[in-house]
């Protein structure tokens, strides 16, 4: 892959809050985040930045941004496969496009490990999100015992083959590298680490949809992503952006990570 390649690419910083948050405490949190970004001047063209709010925040979180035209994109943190029907308690993509979400999550270790969501099922929910214009940010990840046992790469590989296989050959998605080991215990991978899945993933969406998905593709780091380390990872060729999970809750740390340029060195 070429340098010119990965400068094309705009990297994006993506907030996943998970289960927190009511609307009222997610209106008050995206104030403060475009507060915070506007007082430090932040570039949107430069690095985006994104917020996965529960679902029950998106309708408040989408009319602030759109009533204070603000810069922030929005994204959900999961959709169904099914267009519409009897699919209690779940949200489907056209539901999510009226919201304006522009990403959705799918595959996330904890929907794949607590819902036993398999490869397959990611990949049709990442369809279904196509299809309606929702690009899907697709999770994968190894466990420790999966490290162990499979080696680096080997596991979030075959996730990806997977779910690739579910898609059009010319719509856009991201690819969100998790290592589950990393996810919360404040041990992060290396940079080398992710730089290394990284590229091993870009191959795998070379192979499958050709040299211009594969060098348009964004890959993220997730995993106990700071300020202090968010340098690092995105000195990797290979590293888009990052996928933040706890330190998204918190507006000055979010805004640090986003603002990662101010600490990267040669």
């Amino acid at each position: 892959m070429s340098e010119s390649s990965a400068q094309q690419r705009t990297p994006i910083i993506a907030g996943n809050w998970k289960m927190n948050f009511d609307h009222l405490q997610a209106i008050a949190f995206v104030q403060k985040l475009a507060w915070s970004l506007k007082d430090v001047r932040h570039d949107y063209n430069d690095v985006e930045i994104a917020v996965f709010p529960p679902f029950t925040d998106l309708r408040s979180v989408q009319t602030l941004i759109s009533a204070d035209k603000l810069s922030l994109s929005l994204g959900a943190q999961d959709v169904s496969e099914f267009e519409s029907g009897a699919y209690t308690g779940d949200v489907s993509a056209p539901m999510l496009k009226k919201l304006e979400s522009a990403y959705v999550i799918v595959g996330h270790s904890e929907r794949r490990a607590g819902y036993s969501e398999s490869s397959e099922l990611v990949g049709r929910k990442a369809a279904a999100a196509q299809t309606v214009g929702i690009v899907p940010l697709i999770c994968v990840g190894e466990t420790a015992e999966d490290l162990e046992e499979h080696g680096a790469s080997a596991v979030p590989v075959q996730q990806l083959i997977k779910a690739l296989a579910q898609l059009s050959a010319d719509a856009e998605f991201i690819v969100a590298y998790e290592p589950v080991w990393a996810i919360g215990s404040g041990e992060p991978a290396t940079p080398e680490q992710a730089e290394n899945v990284a590229k091993a993933l870009r191959e795998v969406v070379r192979e499958q949809k050709g040299d211009d998905v594969a060098n348009a593709t964004r890959i993220l780091y997730g995993g106990s992503v700071t300020s202090q380390n968010i340098a690092g990872f995105m000195k990797q060729p290979n590293v888009d952006g990052a996928l933040v999970g706890g330190a998204s809750l918190k507006v000055d740390e979010f805004s640090r990570i986003a603002q990662y340029k101010k600490h990267v060195t040669a």
